[in-house]
């Protein structure tokens, strides 16, 4: 610990022209105090730090010292790719690793160059949870992590439903989604993706034989035989398409102004809502358009299109129409509103709506 700490401190040195005390315990997290014992250590190590008197002083190296201690190992280098991701970086543990390497590359940059990247730092900051929400650390997230990126296959409990299950997981890529860590993992020749909050435990596993056509195992060394083709980027992409689409089980008709028409992409599936206006074709003489929407759920697709006010209105289901009607009702008494509303009255719903049959889809209009 100690050793990691000296070599961070020369690094630190030599990227800048002077650091005080103060300074250097704050980005090495400890004490002044301790800070002037490594400085004596480091002068007895023959590396020359010297020491600034007064109230602008502080500690510098002499003669243009350069360590040769600059080099990137595999972690670091591969931490250096993740720096734009702070949390992500302190959640999976690899801060101090990050930032040993951020400090490698700024030591072996000619003097000129050395403000690039606190310039950069400050110029970019990736915050990936979503607003109004802290979701905790998984717990087991560091452990997850060190199986990612050392190719070990992984024997998991994990939580689905009422009940835990058990896998043997060959864990490829981690995906932070607002705020929520996923697994990429190959069970079975097939890839699939978990919550890592959803892991109640995590141990090394044996690496699992591979299936036929894919190849020599993992050559003795624990690690399992990794697919070069995959590519976490493009599979993430397709999964949470995929996964955005199946949960849309159900289908509301709505007549839409042409700002309810315009805000619907904001307040549900953004692909759903657009294909339904698309199919939907142009506006009526009113100027109203009507859309067959996918949903989730019509308890979901109540909060969506609450959402739009006056500019959307549900035709069908009929039990929908019917709560919508309630709530205006009742939205209505709550301002002292009474009687019908003001201004041209909107058309009615007709035909199968009415009658409570699906509405006919768009190759059917």
């Amino acid at each position: 610990m100690r050793a990691a700490r000296l070599i961070r401190m020369v690094l630190l040195l030599q990227a800048r022209p002077a650091m005080t005390a103060a300074e250097l315990a704050r980005e090495l997290e400890v004490s002044e105090r301790t800070v002037a014992r490594d400085v004596l250590a480091l002068s007895e190590a023959g590396v020359p730090v010297y020491a600034d008197r007064g109230r602008a002083g502080g500690y510098r190296l002499v003669g243009g010292y350069r360590t040769r201690l600059t080099g990137l190992g595999r972690a670091e280098a591969e931490a250096l790719f993740l720096s734009g991701v702070p949390s992500a970086l302190r959640e999976m543990g690899l801060a101090d690793t990050a930032s040993a390497a951020r400090l490698k590359v700024a030591a072996a940059l000619l003097p000129e160059l050395r403000d690039a990247p606190s310039t950069a730092a400050q110029r970019f900051h990736l915050d990936a949870p979503g607003w109004w929400r802290e979701a905790p650390t998984p717990a087991l997230l560091p452990a997850v992590a060190e199986a990612v990126w050392d190719d070990r296959p992984l024997a998991v409990r994990y939580r689905r439903g009422e009940r835990e299950v058990r896998r043997t997981l060959e864990p490829y890529g981690l995906v932070l989604k607002a705020g929520v860590w996923y697994l990429a993992a190959r069970v079975d020749g097939a890839f699939r993706v978990y919550r890592v909050d959803r892991f109640t435990s995590v141990a090394p596993a044996p690496t699992p034989s591979p299936a036929p056509g894919e190849g020599a195992g993992d050559g003795g060394d624990g690690r399992f035989a990794r697919d070069e083709d995959f590519d976490l980027p493009a599979f993430w992409e397709r999964h949470a398409a995929e996964f955005a689409r199946s949960l849309l089980r159900d289908e509301v008709v709505v007549r839409l102004t042409p700002a309810g028409a315009a805000q619907l992409p904001h307040v549900t599936d953004r692909a759903a809502a657009e294909e339904a206006l698309a199919a939907a074709g142009g506006p009526d003489a009113a100027g109203l358009v009507t859309v067959t929407l996918p949903v989730e759920s019509p308890e979901v697709a109540y909060g969506q299109v609450l959402a739009l006010g006056p500019e959307a209105e549900v035709l069908g289901p009929p039990a929908l129409r019917e709560r919508f009607t309630a709530a205006a009702a009742r939205t209505a008494a709550l301002y002292g509103v009474g009687g019908a509303p003001e201004g041209p009255a909107r058309p009615q719903a007709v035909g199968p709506v009415e009658s409570g049959a699906r509405p006919p889809s768009a190759d059917q209009r």
